[in-house]
């Protein structure tokens, strides 16, 4: 069963999401958040796979919460996957949410088939983009992924567990060899990887570890 958070300050909207989520047998609804405080609070006690996080909600936004939720904690093994969901297509709020550690980003109209078909891909440590924004934002982060004075690219935005797990999968060529190393389970190594992808718009694994090479993180 994958655990199941939802977080929107609108009441209507929180207890449609959960009327469509209980029509799935493989979800379990384990809290309704009113705010990123809330939800913040929830993932801290409840420990649940996924997030479904809404963007704008008062006082901790779901980008900030995005972001407290995907921090890294004393227990690695312990990731709790977002998905985020908007009302309306915001490249702010789109590439705020990705750089915040979001492992899925879809817009609210979306048939409750899609969203239980989003929280299954991040809660297994995939990655999900709703069709309508995907190419601009593989486009966008490639496009404006930083870069030092020598021209190699810059892991500026990459928290410091992820820049251990790029680190590492320059000699890793595994999940399990990769979780075996870090001392974590492969959902979690998957769960890092995404987050790697969708930070740096990377396609596949051979681009991060191109990447890590190009940035000195890893010498030949």
């Amino acid at each position: 069963m994958l655990r199941v958070v939802v977080a929107d300050d609108q009441r209507e909207v929180r207890d449609g999401l959960a009327m469509m989520l209980s029509a799935e047998p493989d979800i379990t609804l384990v809290g309704l958040a009113e705010d990123g405080v809330q939800a913040v609070a929830m993932v801290q006690r409840d420990r649940p796979d996924v997030v479904v996080m809404d963007v704008r909600m008062p006082g901790i936004d779901g980008i900030e919460a995005t972001r407290r939720i995907t921090a890294d904690r004393d227990d690695p093994d312990a990731v709790t996957a977002v998905l985020v969901i908007t009302t309306f297509d915001h490249d702010e709020a789109l590439y705020g949410a990705l750089r915040a550690g979001a492992s899925g980003y879809m817009l609210k109209h979306a048939a409750p088939a899609v969203l239980a078909e989003a929280i299954r891909a991040v809660g297994a440590g995939g990655a999900w983009i709703d069709a309508s924004v995907a190419p601009k934002v593989v486009d966008t982060l490639r496009a404006s992924a930083p870069v030092d004075a020598s021209g190699r690219p810059t892991l500026e935005n990459l928290s410091p567990r992820e820049i251990e797990v790029l680190r590492h999968m320059g000699t890793a060529p595994t999940n399990s060899e990769l979780a075996a190393r870090l001392f974590v389970s492969e959902s979690t190594v998957k769960t890092h990887i995404s987050r790697l992808l969708m930070k740096t718009g990377s396609h596949d694994r051979a681009q991060l570890v191109a990447l890590a090479y190009r940035s000195g993180l890893v010498r030949p």
